[in-house]
């Protein structure tokens, strides 16, 4: 019986992750990345405080995204409501966690096929 799910070859899972940097779909990335089900961005922030709508537009634009895991480091921080409500306009639901929790749910929805995207700082 196979037990392990099918998926297509381009789907960003997250492989690994610690100090400063993550390994998603065979590549290394340094520092903060937005992770989409078909590709990995770069995300130009260094800090839980500059999270906001503009550096989440890969996300909103993506269009086929319902479910953002923000990974916020270390720690599991709130999401600001009118961030929260921003997003949910836009038909996206944001789930705050740490970045490990992140990671790891991340890869469970993937599997599942559902529109998920995760928006991750890095663990120090």
């Amino acid at each position: 019986m196979q037990v392990t799910p099918v998926t297509p070859g381009n789907r960003q899972f997250i492989e690994g992750y610690g100090a400063g940097r993550f390994r998603i779909a065979g590549v290394d990335h340094h520092g903060a990345v937005l992770v989409l089900r078909t590709r990995t961005v770069a995300w130009p922030i260094t800090t839980l405080a500059e999270v906001g709508a503009d550096n989440l537009a890969p996300v909103t634009e993506a269009g086929d995204i319902s479910v953002l895991l923000l990974g916020c480091g270390a720690r599991m921080a709130l999401v600001p409501t009118a961030l929260r409500e921003r997003l949910r306009a836009a038909g996206i639901v944001i789930e705050a966690m740490d970045t490990g929790s992140a990671c790891r749910t991340y890869n469970v929805l993937l599997a599942e096929d559902r529109l998920v995207a995760a928006a991750l700082l890095p663990i120090p």
